[in-house]
């Protein structure tokens, strides 16, 4: 039995398998972002399973990097070309390319942006 490091397939298996497990339908089919983006994009975080990987707090699995306080580190324009296309930013990224509009992405890194 091989062990070590997840690859980026294996962490993306692992994330929408959690995702799916608790119900929550890709961030792609859901394409309503109110007037609160911050809110909007904690919602999208939770409900898209982002914490099956990542950590907010106390919440989350750490797989992934801690996202507690990323807004102190990255602004939200930063954090949403990340989110539309991480190899890009980074190109030995684990993270996969997340399939979501521009509005989502754009709430979803105002919800990190506001993690200080």
């Amino acid at each position: 039995m091989r062990t070590g490091r997840l690859g980026a397939a294996g962490i993306a298996a692992v994330a929408l398998a959690l995702s799916w497990s608790i119900g929550a339908a890709p961030i792609a089919a859901q394409s309503k972002i109110g007037a609160d983006p911050v809110r909007e994009g904690q919602r999208l975080f939770t409900e898209q399973g982002c914490y099956g990987c990542h950590t907010v707090g106390k919440m989350g699995t750490p797989i992934a990097p801690d996202l507690s306080k990323v807004g102190a580190k990255h602004s939200a324009a930063y954090l949403t070309q990340w989110l539309k296309d991480p190899s890009s930013q980074r190109p030995t990224a684990h993270m996969p390319k997340l399939q979501m509009s521009d509005a989502e992405a754009k709430a979803l890194a105002a919800f990190l942006a506001s993690l200080r």
